[in-house]
């Protein structure tokens, strides 16, 4: 099923070596339904840590909430990462946050551009915050998060996102004014990741809160409005907690928002 490892991506792996360890085990597909959904195969047949895929297309590509993503061939970065916890006690949330941060810095450092991370983990670039990419993470294993597949998604050339969308998506490529090589972007995003989650297994979920606040406080005194049992609230988002929920102010009172979808108003400051 699996196909070998283009030149490219071959090559930039040989050269990361030192950096990656077992973040270097990729396998690559040239169209696939979803790589999460071949992680997580690979995860339950018992896959070591850092097993990835990659693929140059999906048919049936996913966000959050079961939303298509958006997933031509060439254009796009679609990688998926089986990740071992361990036998510390992990959240998925802690990775969620986690995977978030290793992505936005992967983007930064492959490609110069800074990304910024929207709730719970949109990476975003601009004042108008215009999406270039997501996180989506699932756990496998039961009741016990034994393993979590964590899949990055990013918008690397302008094909990566529907025409429709071009205010609200953008892709790196569009953003710079010029072309970028996938190879470094795919190193960066397992040398991070794999960084990340040392820090996860270790529990230094201070610093993984930390990192993840620098890159999310955009968000922070912005006015938001979510669903609340089909009652639409409003509030001012103001952190997120320990648990990796959303902290919002409203009505003199606060509320944690863990899951569900958040609509932010960039232009209102609270």
């Amino acid at each position: 099923m699996f196909e070998p490892l283009p030149e490219d991506l071959a090559r930039a792996l040989r050269g990361a070596a030192p950096r990656l360890g077992a973040f270097g085990r990729l396998r690559f597909v040239t169209e696939t339904g979803s790589t999460n959904d071949e992680a997580v195969r690979l995860a339950e047949e018992g896959a070591p840590d850092g097993t990835a895929v990659i693929a140059d297309a999906q048919r049936a590509g996913r966000g959050r909430r079961g939303r298509a993503w958006f997933s031509p061939p060439g254009s796009g970065l679609y990688l998926s990462v089986v990740v071992r916890v361990g036998q510390a006690p992990v959240t998925l949330s802690l990775v969620t946050l986690a995977a978030g941060v290793a992505a936005a810095n992967a983007v930064t450092a492959a490609s110069g551009l800074p990304v910024e991370l929207k709730w719970p983990n949109d990476l975003v670039v601009g004042r108008s915050w215009r999406k270039i990419g997501g996180v989506l993470c699932e756990s496998v294993g039961g009741g016990r998060v034994d393993a979590v597949v964590v899949g990055i998604g990013i918008n690397r050339g302008a094909a990566a996102y529907p025409p429709d969308l071009g205010d609200r998506a953008t892709s790196i490529e569009t953003e710079l004014g010029r072309s970028i090589d996938r190879a470094p972007l795919v190193v960066e995003c397992l040398a991070c990741l794999a960084d990340r989650m040392r820090q996860v297994r270790a529990r230094d979920d201070d610093a993984i809160r930390r990192d993840w606040r620098r890159l999310g406080r955009g968000g922070f005194g912005q006015a938001v409005r979510w669903q609340d049992q089909g009652v639409e609230r409003t509030g001012v988002a103001r952190d997120i907690d320990t648990a990796g929920a959303l902290v919002v102010e409203s009505e003199g009172r606060t509320e944690r928002i863990v899951a569900g979808e958040v609509l932010w108003d960039r232009r209102s400051h609270v």
